[in-house]
Parts: C-alpha cells; structure tokens; sequence
C-alpha cells in the first residue's frame, strides 16, 4: 500500500507541475479493456466511461496533451467496447472516440482498420437509433452527432480506403432516421437539432470527398422523391409502385419533410459538386434508356415502336429521373447547370418518349411543378351561393409544398437557349410530342413561370402559341390544351386568358375553346362543354351584378354551348343537357335550405340545424333560382336563345311519349304475363329512346332492364317530374330520390347515366309553377334590367306551358288592370309582352281567364281600353284576342270597338295606328261583327292608308329599316286588314271576288312594289311592302281555298322573293317560308321557291337551307314520300320561266348551278332513279304556264341539262341507278299534254343540248363533290387553311369582276294562265301515332306559329288542336319567333322520333356554295336570276367560304364537318 500511496503523490507532484506549466494531461488511468479471465463488469465499464467521458469533455485542444491521450484513445478502439453488446456501452465509447476526435483534430491516434470500426460503430448503430427520442442514452447519440457536425470530424471517413460503403450506409441511415416517423412510444418528435446537424456533417462528407459513390448520389435524390404523392403513399403502406388515391388529399404532407429539407440543403451547399454528380447520374439513366434496345421512330402512336424497346425497369428509371430534375429545380437549381444542356439534346432526338419527357419537363420546370405534379384542379362550383366570382380575387388555393409550383429562378432568363428550344416543340411533327408542349405552356402560364413572372411579349406570345393548339389537327393536341385550362382559378381565366381576347373575338384561347363544343370527338366536346359550362355557372353571379369584363369575356358560353345543339348529334346533344341542368341551372341552385314555415298557422316547421341565421323562404329561393335563368337567357344570341325556347316548348310533346313509356312499363308488369303488342310497343319507344342517345345498344339494354324491374315509386317519381302542379321543391326532391333508387338498386352501372338525359328533358325545371311569380317580379319591377327578358319568359310559358301559367294567370291579368291606358295616359312599355302571354294562353285555354267573373269588369274595361288606347300597336291586337277569346259578350265588344275604331279615323291622328291594329284584329276574329261595315274597312284600308303618298324620311332612304315609321306601320296593318278578313271568311259568297282584288295588290306590290299618287317609294318602304305582301301571299295559300287563286305566273313571281337585291327581304321571306313549310301548313310547289338559293351571297342562309332540306328529306324518305322528288319537275318549270334564262351555252352553264344545288340537297342513292325518271318526264310535256314553243324549247333543254347532271352525279359518287318502275304524273297546271304521240316522238328524238356543254359537265359536277368532301375533313388545322382560302377568295373575286360584265339575259314574257292543278299535296302532318319511322337526327324545323301575326285566335282552339296534332312528338321541334323579326330556320335541338342518323352527321359536311365555275362560265357567275342585283359586289363573298364561319357546324379550324360519317 506503501507503494502505491509513494506512486499516487509522485503522479500528483507531476501534474501539479504540468498545470503549472500549462500542458492539461488526462488524469483518467482506469482500464477499459478486460484482462483474459477478468472482464470489467458492465456497470463499471459504464461508470468509468462517463467518468471519461466527463473529463475530456473538460479539456481543450490547444492545451491538452494528446500523449496523454494515445493510451485511452486505444482502449476505446478495442473490439470488446466498439462492439460491446450493451447499447449504453457503445453510446458512451462514441462519446468519448468523438472528444478524441476533438482533441485530436485533425489528426486522430488511430490506423485505418480502427478508424474503420469506429465509424462502423457510429455509422451502423449510433444513427439509427437517433430516430428514438426516448432512448434512454438520446443524449449521447446527439451528443456524437453534434460532435462531428461540430468538429467536422467525420471528415475522417473519407480518409479510409474503401470507404464508399460506408459513406454510403452513413447517408442512408441519416436519412431513414429523418425521412421515417419517429420510434419514441410516446410520440415524441425528433429534435430539429438532429436535422441540422446531420445536413452539417453530411455536407462535410461531400465536401471533402474525392469521389461520391453513386450510392450516396441516388440516396440523395431518393429524398426529392418524397414530393412525389405516389411514393409518401407507397411509403406509408409498405408498398411498391402503388398510385397514391387523389381523393385522400387529406393524407398527404402539407410541409416538406426533414429528409427532403436535407437534401435541399446538401445540394445547394454544393452545388458544384453536387452538380457533376447529378449530371453524371442523369447521363447513366438516358444512356441507359436508348441503349437499350432500338430506338422508337417518330410517329403519332407511341404504341408502334419499332425493335423491343426499352425495358420496363429503364422507363422506369428515366422517368424517375426527370420527375427528380422537376424537383430540383425548385429547391436547388443550382445543380442542374450541367443537366439543362443535356436535357436540351432530349428535345432533338429521334426517340419519341424521350423528346416528349423532355418537353414535359421543361414545361414543369419553368412552371416551378415538381415531382408532385401540378395543383389540383379549382373548385368550380357552379351551384355556390353567392357566387364565388364576387368574392375577391384574392382568394386563390392554399399553400401546399407538395403541389404550390415555385421557382427560384427564372428558366427564360437563366437558360435562353433552352427555352427557345423547349418553343420549337410546338412545332414537332409528333402530336403526342405537341399535346405535352401545350399542357407545359399551360402550366407556365397559370404559374406565371413559377411565380417568378413572365415578359408581357413574352406571355402575349405564349397565349397566341397556345390559342391555336386548341385547334390542333390531331385530337390529343387539342384535348391537352383543353385539360390545361381546365388547371386555371377562375380569376386566372379572367386575368391571364381574358388578356388573349374575349370569347367573341375569333382566334383567341377563349373563342376556340368554345368552339371545342361542337369538336368531332366526344371527350373533347365534353369535357370543354362543361368546363364552359362551370365557368359560366361561377360568373353568373359576376355579370348579374353587371361585372363588364366578366360578361365580355365569359357572357357567351350558354349561347355556344346551346349553338352546338345545331351539329344535331348524340353525344353533342346528351352533353348539351348535362351542362344545361348540372352547371348553368344547377339542379341544386341555390345550395341552401329554406326556412322554417307557418304549418296551418299554428305549427312551424323548424329545421334541425337551424341557426341565428333565418335564411330565406322558398319564394326568396325560387326568386334566385329565376334570376340566374333570366341572367342566362338575356345573354343568349338568336339562335341559342330559340334553342332553349326549344327545349322547355318541345317537353310538352316529350312528356306525352315518356307518360307512354312509363304506361307501357305498367302494362308490361316486369314482363309477367305481358301481351304480345304490349311489348312490341315498348320495344318500338324503348328503340326511339336509345337512339336519341350516344349508345344506342346501352341505353336500349338499360330500358329493357328498367322495365323488367317494374319499380313503381320509380314511374310515380318520374310523373312528379313531368306533372305542371308540381313546385321546383317537388321535382328537385324527386329527381334525388328516383337517382338514390336506381344507385342502391339492381339496375346496371349505366342505367343513372342513361337516365339522367332522359330526366332532364321532361322535368320541369325551367318552366315551373314555382317561378311564375318570381318572373312576373322581375317583368314588373325590371330588376337588374331583366324585365324584358321576363316578359319573354312569360310570353314563351303561357304558350308551351299554359297549365303550368294557370295558376298565376290572375296574378298577371290584375297587374294588366292596374297598368291599362287611357287617351291622356299611355301603358308602361312591358305592358304589351304581357298582353302577349295573355292572349296566347287565352286562346288555349279562354274559360280561365277571369272575364266573367264578378270582378271582371275593370279588367274587361282594361283591355277595351289596351284596344283603344294601347301603344304599340300590338297591345290593341293582343287585347283584342284576348276579349274575343274569353269574353263571353265579345260581340257587343265587337260592335262597341268597331264604332269607335271607324268613326273619325283619320290618318295621322292620335292612336291611329291603335285604331288600325284593332281593326285588323276584329276583321280576323269577329268577321260576322265586321261585315256591316265592310266597305268602311276597305275604305280606310286602301284610300286612307295605302293610297296617301310615302313619307320620305331619311331613314327610309336606306335599303332596309327595322323599325318602320309610323307611315310604313299604317300600310301594314292596313295590308294586313285586307288579307285578315280574306281569312275569316274562307267560305263566305263573293268572298273569292274580293279575294282576287287582294290578290291583285298583293301580286303587283311582289312584282313591282306599289306606288301611290305616283309618288316615288322610299327604297326601304318598298322592300318592306314586298316582303310584306309576299309572306301574305304563302300565308294565303295556307289555306287551300285560297291556294288555288295563286296562279303558276304570279306563283313564279313570287320565286323571286328569294333573289331579292336586299338580303333582309331574301332571308326573312326565306325563313318564313321554312317555317310553314315545316308545320306542313304549305302546299308542296313551295319548296322549288328555296332551290333557288343556289346563288344565294349570304353563306349562312344557303347553309342553312341546306341543312334544313336535308332534314326535310330524311323525314319525308322517314314517312317514304317522295315529295321532294317530284317537284324536281316544278322546278325545271321554274328555271325555264327565269327571267334571266336563256339558250345560250354561258346561261346555260350557270343553270346547272340550281340544278346541282337541288342534287346535294335531295339526291340520295334511293331517290336518283325517281328524279332522273322525274327529269325525263318534263320531255314529254308542254309548257302550261306561258305556252309557247320558246317556253317548251326553254323546258325540254333543261329536262336533258338535268338527265346529263344527273348522269354524272351517279358516276361521280359511284352509285348505281336503275329505271325507276313506276308511272308518274306532272302537275296539270304547269304542264299540259302533248296534242299527238307524233309530235311527243318527235321532241324525244331531238337533241336539245349541245354536246359542248355536256362535255362540260363532269367538271361541274367533281367540283360540286369536292366542295362536299372538303366540308368533311376540312378545318382540322387552321394555319394551313388560311393560305388556301385566301387563293380562293382571289379566285372567287376575278369571276365576279367578270360577272358585272355580263349583259342581262332575255326576260320571259308574262302571262296569266288559269288556276293550277295542285299534281302534289302537302306532305300529311307527323302524327302522333308514328312509330320507328318517325325518328330523325335530321331534325324538323318547325316553328310553332305564335308570332304576332299566326298567334291569332282564330286558331284558337281549332289550330292550336291542328297544331297538336300535326307535330305531336317531342323531336319535332317547334322553334317560334316574332313575325317582323327575322326567322332563321336551324336544326331542331331536340332529338326526333325517326331514325335516319347518317342524314343528320352527313349534313353538315356539304358546302352549300355550289360548284366552282369553269373558265367558260366565269364571265357569268354573278349574273343569277335575279339574284345578279344583289351579287355584284356579293358573289365573291358567296364563294369564300373556306370555312363555314355561320353555319350551325363550324368549329374552329376542326369542323363539326369531320363528323359526317353518314
């Protein structure tokens, strides 16, 4: 012991002397290391450790000794500490190798192998376990970690050899413990000093490493993956390569987490680096990827590569690849200096998939998207209250580092070259290629190049660039840049694409994205009709509120989306339903509850959830509901506006065939003990449904299995849809219930989608009891200036609706009463479209009007006073139908207006022309009342008004007025005075004399336009009068008694109606001749009137006449009728009796024009052999209109111009014609017989043409058929079209120069032949009964006549039950308008109940321009019967037509034309 104590004081003695001298030397002398046979026990192995521990934590670098050291230094390398089995052990070794470490720096006291199990201790068991917080020796393993962060002594593990291994478990071990959750079992979280101290050491570790394995680089970029939704998914469930589902955004990671901060950290603190070590990464994966295997060749399918390809794992890897650069460019963009160029290559190789993944990632990257792709689509919900357009702009999609695109940089600055390249893509031949492009400049565009901002060049460029992707050629291209703007907020379409141009303007990214509606392939057109549609449906609130901008830009979608109905297809169709009823009138709009209501007043109903808040009542709801619908249908165009008209007139007939449907379904019991015709009539309406649908054999198969479940709630909830005693409320309810049924029933998975069309076509959702008085509100108080449109709300329910008007009738009649005139007080301006609904519903329904009743007094007195006093005019007729409709004294009335409507008239009084209106009326409706003053009536009709000289206002000095003056309004409701009492009195004695008076004048005024006293007629007063006397004419020959008055000459007198210089009396007489033509209400000799439209300037009208002839001939082809067939001989009637026709071989050329005109709108390979037999026949007849040996030369050249034409269109189309078998007679009255068979053998014999001519004919005709396929594949790329077009337009304007050149042909002598025997009569209404024939897609373009002047009461009950009966079912779509307003006859939107689809796709692949004409005719081209006048400066204007910028098909540069594939 002696010795020990004598060693002991020596040992202090001299580190006494060495603190004195400075040295700090480590006192610590206790082994650490067993001896063989005596371990040290672990708790004093632990206790000398800390106490070890303790002491060097105590002493400093500069001042310690580190010999002092070296025997400590090497016990703690030993094996038995370094792999002690007891975890305290190895924590508290590695503390005090890491304060060796520290003293030590920068050299440590051990060799390589030590080195190398040291740091396969801290590498392999100190880092894992830092991701348990509540380990209990956590403070060791932090405080190692902070020890070599600190010193930077893991710099040492890059000094042994081989230690890329290591290094490489280093990196993955930190980052495991980082990347997983933590393991501490009370959940406690790592400290964020773990974070920051291993991106420290790891730092150090690239920093100083003369080579980085590639183990290390994919351990790194692993971390970016993070921010890839699919691997946190694949992650968090243990498995691989498994999608993560984009519904559980709940789920997913909202901040980055540590491991992904980690490495954002490494990189950007070496970048250089760390760029060489990506560059080099990246290299290995894309040399990898073409390596492969043979290269994919250009081309449109990536599914025809050529060779194997590459492997799935190399795909794989290259794809992981670039989602990693669009990471990287977000965090740490500094590392990719030396990728961009390489990645530049990508966009120039030969291999397809790689130039598209470049070009995707070039777009993400400038976007500032990641690996976690772009952000979710914006919540557009159209059905929110109040709109989300009036909230402020600020307020866009929460931050989400996953999905928030962010860019440090800006690409375009930073990598010019690059960026340049990435723009040439729009130009790849490939269109997978360009459809990646356009979804890149998409994303760049919406994320303002990652938030770092675009040039305003530069983003004007961007947009233009974009624009015309969406008119692409192919359709991915096109789809792609649909699905990028679906990406926009809302105020981002507003500001960014708004600043293109607004959708009106042609050729900006809103225009041509509304032209996808009409896009040839359904998941183009449907998915942008109801982008559009949710757009609209979110600014509706907007531009109610009178946002300018908004309603410039968005304002159209509803008149484009409606416009669409006119491609007449399916799917187009469905889509058109769906938007209407799921986005522009959400079906749930508003989304709110109303509240509680008085219940028999005493209980009150109270919602469970009911709030401070009392919300609205149900009339508040519906006035909402009413205001969106009245916002819709002000911004409506014409032609969309008659669209939706459509659709809530047309459920009237709908409904009759859905009630047999759902009886049929009843008869039917599911099929048990069903009767034979039963079934054979539900399979007849289930055939006419299914193929008002897309897929016909679906929906069949999904009404057959309705049937057979014979689910009764289900028929009675569809009744409740139908029926006009049920409130919105009721119908909404019942259509969520009938869809709740059919999900959770056994109906197929189609069956709701099937449905859900058919639902919305017979709900009342529109036209419902529920908004009767919401509407009558906004006609009343012109809230928001919607009153008009109210009025034309109302005017439209009380003719297609008048059961659901029924009930408010009282409401409106009482606010008539309160609004009457007197002579001193004039009615509000809305008063006369309320007289308007009135009437019409009196003349359905004249017993419910409150007239008779005790209280009807004032209101008779009312109206009496509207036929007085009324201003306009229209309110004195309208108020006159209603008193002879439903008052039970109308002849006392009668008599009482008559006397004070004749006594003192004096031209140009007060209310003269008030005067007029009701004499007019009273000479339709009271004709018996009338007759004692008859001559008093023709007096102030003829001498009073139209024998007074013209008014020559300025305004009449122009070739048309729309609003005529009040002297033109003088002439004509005395006109209509005149042909009024000819109505009323069809079969009155003498009335055929006083008939051919009229007649004179109306003739004369046709031919030449009436002048009085010899005054000279302003231009616009006489082309008025024309078309004025002109529709009196048809609408006299509605009436056969009449028909018969109008003689073959004055029948071809009025032909040239239809050639009139001025195009508003050439499209308005065009119209409403359509529209009785439609109705069947006219005799069949007028549709010749409409082919002489083949020189028709205005492109629109021809195009649609076209269109409407051809759907005319599928349904007469429906009913198998031939009436378009044999009028063919009227027509050759009418050309021979032109006053421009002529012999000579230039006239002649231009004839065949009408010719060829008739043939694309009638020919078919059926019908050929009828109309050449028909062409044939017209040699074997004279002339009965004008006979004369000219007239009969005139016909018999154009029997054998048609035979030849039509010879040549067989051959061109390749069809096969046979004789026809059948005899056929011509009309009498037209023609007359050949006096002997000498003289008829004679003329067959003859030659009448020239051979010249015929040699000619093949051209006309290829160039006749080359217009109808460029109509089928043309405007599939609008560039390329241009250029073509603008050739034609020069082509074009060099004939019609030459045209004005042309002397006027001979005109035909007139002459008045007797009355026509009419050889054909109209084609018999489409009645009710009509079964699988009865459907057409070429829709009928009926318009139900409830003008100003086919509204009369005379029709009353008679008429409106004709009318019923004459278009019954639902598809024959009865569009109606005002009669001084211009009638444009369109496809019908609604489907009909006839089958021929192919008339319906093929019609509006045809041009309706005609042929081109060969040099020989060019000097003639203008020069058409009468149509010369107006074709001067117009005919090149009717033969540029390119493109069919009016017609109902056009589409952009992809027409609805490519749909034709009938």
């Amino acid at each position: 012991m002696a010795t020990r104590t004598r060693r002991s004081a020596a040992t202090e003695a001299v580190e006494e002397e060495e603190e004195q001298d400075g040295v700090g030397r480590l006192r610590f002398k206790q082994p650490l290391v067993g001896r063989p046979g005596k371990p040290i026990t672990v708790t004093e192995l632990f206790s000398r450790l800390k106490a070890l521990s303790d002491e060097l934590r105590g002493l400093e670098q500069e001042e310690v000794d580190r010999e002092s050291l070296a025997p400590v230094a090497k016990e703690l390398a030993h094996q038995s500490l370094l792999q002690h089995k007891d975890a305290g052990v190895r924590a508290w070794t590695a503390c005090c190798i890491v304060d060796i470490f520290s003293l030590c720096a920068p050299d440590a006291p051990y060799t390589a192998p030590q080195l190398k199990d040291i740091f396969s201790l801290i590498v392999g068991k100190i880092m894992p376990l830092l991701a348990d917080p509540s380990n209990p020796y956590n403070g060791q393993h932090l405080y190692v970690l902070k020890s070599l962060a600190d010193i930077k002594s893991i710099v040492l593990i890059t000094d042994l050899p081989s230690s890329g291994s290591l290094i490489a478990t280093l990196f993955s071990n930190c980052f495991d413990v980082l990347s997983g959750p933590s393991k501490a079992e009370s959940g406690e979280e790592l400290s964020m000093n773990v974070e920051h101290h291993m991106t420290q050491m790891m730092s150090v570790v690239i920093e100083e490493s003369s080579t980085v394995s590639p183990d290390v680089v994919d351990t790194i970029l692993a971390q970016f993956l993070l921010a890839d939704p699919a691997i946190l998914s694949s992650r968090s469930k243990g498995k691989k390569n498994v999608p993560a589902d984009p519904k559980q955004t709940t789920l997913l990671r909202k901040e980055a987490p540590p491991a992904y901060n980690m490495a954002k950290s490494i990189c950007n603190a070496n970048p250089d680096k760390m760029a060489r070590l990506i560059g080099s990464y990246f290299s290995s994966v894309i040399v990898n990827f073409t390596s492969g295997a043979s290269l994919s060749k250009d081309g449109d399918d990536l599914d025809e590569d050529e060779g194997r390809g590459p492997s799935e794992d190399e795909l794989n890897d290259t794809l992981k690849a670039h989602r990693l650069l669009r990471e990287l460019w977000r965090c740490a963009p500094g590392v990719l200096r030396d990728i961009i160029p390489h990645l530049q290559q990508e966009l120039g190789t030969e291999n397809v998939q790689l130039r598209q993944l470049a070009t995707e990632t070039f777009g993400d990257m400038i976007s500032g998207i990641g690996a976690a792709g772009p952000p979710p689509f914006p919540d557009l919900n159209p059905a929110a209250y109040p709109s989300h357009s009036l909230e402020p702009s600020s307020s866009t999609r929460s931050y989400n580092f996953l999905t928030t695109p962010t860019s440090q940089n800006s690409f375009p600055s930073q990598y010019p070259g690059p960026y340049h390249a990435f723009l040439l893509r729009k130009q790849d031949k490939t269109a997978a290629v360009r459809a990646s492009w356009v979804t890149g400049v998409g994303r760049i565009l919406m994320t303002s190049a990652g938030g770092v901002g675009l040039d305003p060049e530069e983003e004007e460029r961007l947009l233009n660039s974009f624009a015309q992707c969406l008119i692409d050629s192919e359709e991915r291209v096109r789809l792609a840049a649909v699905r990028a703007v679906a990406h926009f907020e809302f105020t981002d379409i507003i500001s960014k694409i708004g600043s293109n141009g607004a959708m009106s303007e042609p050729g900006s990214i809103l225009s041509n994205l509304a032209d996808r509606v009409k896009d040839k392939r359904s998941v183009i057109h449907a998915e942008s009709m109801t982008l559009l549609a949710k757009l609209w449906g979110v600014a509706a609130g907007a531009i109610g509120e009178g946002n300018e901008r908004i309603t410039r830009l968005l304002g159209p979608i509803p008149s484009k989306i409606l416009e669409a109905m006119y491609v007449n297809d399916a799917e187009i169709n469905l889509q058109v339903d769906l938007a209407l009823y799921d986005a522009l009138l959400p079906l749930s709009y508003p989304p709110l509850k109303p509240k509680a209501v008085v219940n028999g007043g005493s209980q009150i109903v109270k919602d469970s959830q009911a709030t401070g808040d009392q919300g609205y009542t149900e009339a508040e709801l519906d006035k909402i509901r009413v205001e969106r619908q009245l916002i819709l249908v002000k911004g409506l165009e014409e032609k969309a506006k008659k669209v939706f008209f459509a659709k809530q007139g047309n459920q009237a007939g709908i409904v009759q065939y859905m009630e047999a449907f759902l009886q049929l379904c009843e008869d039917y019991n599911g099929g048990v003990k069903a009767g034979k015709e039963t079934k054979t009539k539900l399979d007849g309406l289930i055939n006419y449904y299914s193929k008002t649908l897309p897929d016909s054999t679906v929906a069949a198969a999904d009404l057959w299995k309705f049937a057979e479940t014979h689910d009764r709630r289900s028929y009675q909830l569809i009744r409740f849809c139908m029926a006009p005693d049920s409130d919105y409320r009721k119908v909404q309810k019942s259509i969520k219930e009938l869809r709740k049924r059919i999900e959770d029933g056994p109906s197929s998975s189609t069956f709701l989608a099937t449905l859900n069309p058919l639902l919305y076509r017979v709900s009342l959702l529109c036209y419902n009891k529920s908004h009767v008085p919401a509407v009558i509100d906004f006609s009343r108080s012109d809230e928001k200036g919607l009153g008009a449109t109210a009025h034309e709300i109302l005017k439209e329910m009380s003719t297609k609706h008048p059961k659901v008007f029924s009930t408010h009738v009282k409401d409106l009649c009482k606010a008539l009463e309160q609004e009457a005139p007197t002579e001193g007080h004039p009615n509000p301006p809305g008063a006369v479209e309320d007289l308007k609904a009135c009437s019409s519903f009196a003349t359905k329904f004249p017993k419910d009007l409150p007239l008779n009743t005790k209280d009807g007094r004032k209101l008779v007195q009312a109206f009496t006073n509207f036929a007085l006093y009324g201003t306009p005019p229209k309110a004195a007729k309208h108020a006159i139908t209603i008193l002879m409709s439903s008052d039970n004294k109308k002849e006392l009335r009668a008599k009482e207006l008559l006397s004070k409507s004749i006594n003192g008239f004096d031209y140009g009084a007060d209310y003269f022309l008030t005067r007029l209106a009701t004499l007019s009326q009273l000479a339709l409706l009271a004709p018996q009342e009338c007759e004692d003053d008859a001559e008093a009536l023709i007096d102030i009709a003829v001498n009073g008004v139209l024998m007074k000289p013209h008014a020559m206002p300025e305004e009449a000095e122009q070739e048309w007025m729309d609003v005529p003056d009040d002297d033109m309004a003088a002439r004509i409701w005395a006109l209509k005075l005149l042909v009024n009492r000819l109505r009323s009195n069809t079969i009155e004695e003498g009335s055929e004399e006083n008939a051919k008076l009229v007649y004179k004048v109306l003739s004369k005024t046709v031919k030449e336009g009436v002048q009085a006293a010899k005054t000279p007629t302003p231009p616009a007063h006489r082309n008025l009068q024309r078309l004025l006397a002109a529709n009196h004419l048809i609408k006299l020959s509605m009436i056969r008694h009449y028909d018969k008055l109008l003689t073959p000459t004055v029948f071809n007198e009025l032909a040239l109606v239809a050639q009139d210089p001025c195009s508003q009396v050439r499209k308005r007489f065009v119209t409403k001749l359509m529209k009785y033509l439609g109705q069947n209400k006219l005799p069949s000799r007028f549709y010749t009137i409409l082919f002489l439209l083949a020189y028709e300037p205005e492109l629109e009208l021809q195009e649609n006449v076209l269109t409407w002839m051809r759907a005319r001939r599928a349904v007469f082809a429906a009913q198998k009728e031939a009436t378009l067939e044999t009028i063919f001989a009227r027509l050759l009637s009418l050309l021979a009796h032109h006053p421009d026709f002529a012999k000579d071989h230039e006239t002649l050329i231009l004839s065949t024009k009408y010719i060829l005109f008739y043939l694309k709108c009638v020919a078919t390979p059926d019908n050929l052999s009828l109309i050449f037999h028909v062409a044939q026949r017209v040699k074997g007849v004279a002339d009965g209109v004008n006979p004369s040996e000219q007239a009969d030369e005139n016909l018999y050249i154009l029997s054998e111009l048609a035979q030849a034409l039509i010879r040549s269109w067989e051959e061109q189309n390749g069809w096969s014609m046979q004789s026809w078998p059948a005899k056929l007679k011509l009309p009498a009255g037209i023609f007359k017989a050949l006096p002997t068979h000498e003289q008829a053998q004679q003329i067959a014999d003859k030659v009448w043409l020239d051979e010249d001519i015929v040699e000619e004919l093949d051209v006309l005709v290829r160039q006749a058929m080359k217009n109808k396929k460029r109509k089928a594949v043309e405007g599939a790329e609008k560039p390329r079209k241009k250029a073509k077009s603008g050739a034609g337009v020069k082509k074009e304007r060099t004939k019609s120069e030459r045209a004005i050149k042309t002397p006027r042909k001979k005109r035909r002598t007139s002459g008045e032949d007797g009355g026509e025997d009419e050889g054909e009569d109209a084609a018999p209404s489409s009645g009710p009964r009509r079964k699988s024939d009865r459907r057409s897609t070429a829709k009928s373009y009926v318009e139900l006549d409830t003008d100003e002047e086919e509204e009369d009461a005379q029709a009353g009950a008679e008429e409106s039950s004709d009318s019923e009966k004459a278009t019954p079912e639902p598809e024959d779509v009865e569009m109606e308008d005002e009669e001084e307003e211009q009638m444009e006859s369109e496809p019908e939107p609604e489907p009909k109940p006839a089958p021929p689809k192919k008339s319906a796709r093929g019609r509006p692949a045809k041009k309706a321009n005609g042929v081109k004409t060969p040099p020989k005719e060019k000097a003639k081209v203008a020069e058409s019967p009468k149509a010369s006048l107006p074709t001067r400066g117009a005919k090149s204007k009717a033969k540029v037509n390119g493109d069919l910028s009016s017609s109902p098909a056009t589409n952009g540069t992809v027409r609805r034309s490519g749909r034709s594939r009938g």
